[in-house]
């Protein structure tokens, strides 16, 4: 994955992508404005819903001429 930057912003699933070859769930994604997709065959395929409509910290990298989610992990918020 090439040209990994970190985005802060609003996590949310725009819509489930054609399984991989190996039957892996793939999704497109709105990360702090940007469209960006799970690859194919990564784990983290997995999570992603867990952070639905959560503010995340999100790597977004190039792979294959495609914005694709790299890491993410939810904010931490404050105790009150």
């Amino acid at each position: 994955m090439k040209n990994i930057t970190h985005h802060t912003g609003k996590l949310t699933v725009v819509k489930r992508l054609p399984t991989s070859a190996n039957g892996n769930p793939r999704y497109l994604l709105n990360v702090d404005g940007y469209l960006v997709a799970t690859a194919p065959d990564a784990s983290i395929a997995y999570e992603v819903t867990n952070f639905d409509g959560k503010e995340v910290t999100a790597e977004i990298g190039t792979y294959y001429n495609q914005a694709t989610l790299h890491r993410v992990e939810a904010l931490k918020t404050p105790a009150s």
